[in-house]
């Protein structure tokens, strides 16, 4: 008997995971019921009727109870991820940002990062490759409201 009931919380704990772990018809829940439908097996076949029955039957309703165990709205919101996103669109009025500004690197540039120009930081693109902090850069482009600048070439 002691086969039975672990061949049933087998079934129920991988019914369970295929339903909220890996949801989709997979290995996990084809095993789950195979396990359900070898406990009815094995019930009766060991058991007889009367047991291969009552244990069908306790399946039924532990498969049913599940069911309306995941159904129910509560059991999702306890799973759902409920954070909040609270990043911004960068706005910037062109006509006080032109092609050929230049101003300092705030983050590291690879590619996308922080630039100081005119005493307003922007969030930019890097044209060539990776600008490190501090580095003085010039605005290449603007498209689309997104910026690009290049690394201002240093004399020697």
């Amino acid at each position: 008997m002691a086969f039975i009931i672990i061949l049933i919380a087998v079934g129920i704990v991988l019914i369970l995971a295929e339903i909220l772990l890996v949801p989709g018809v997979g290995v996990a829940g084809i095993l789950g019921l195979v396990s359900l439908g070898g406990s009815c097996f094995y019930a009766f076949h060991e058991f007889g009727q009367t047991a291969g029955t009552i244990v069908t039957v306790v399946n039924v309703v532990l498969l049913i109870g599940l069911t309306i165990y995941v159904l129910r709205a509560k059991t999702w919101k306890k799973l759902a991820l409920n954070t909040n996103i609270d990043s911004k669109i960068q706005f910037f009025d062109e006509k006080k940002l032109a092609v050929g500004d230049t101003g300092v690197a705030m983050t590291r540039l690879a590619p996308m990062g922080t630039v100081r120009i005119d005493g307003n930081m922007y969030e930019v693109k890097s044209l060539e490759g990776i600008i490190n902090t501090g580095d003085e850069v010039e605005v290449a482009m603007i498209e689309d409201n997104k910026i690009y600048v290049k690394q201002v070439e240093k004399d020697f």
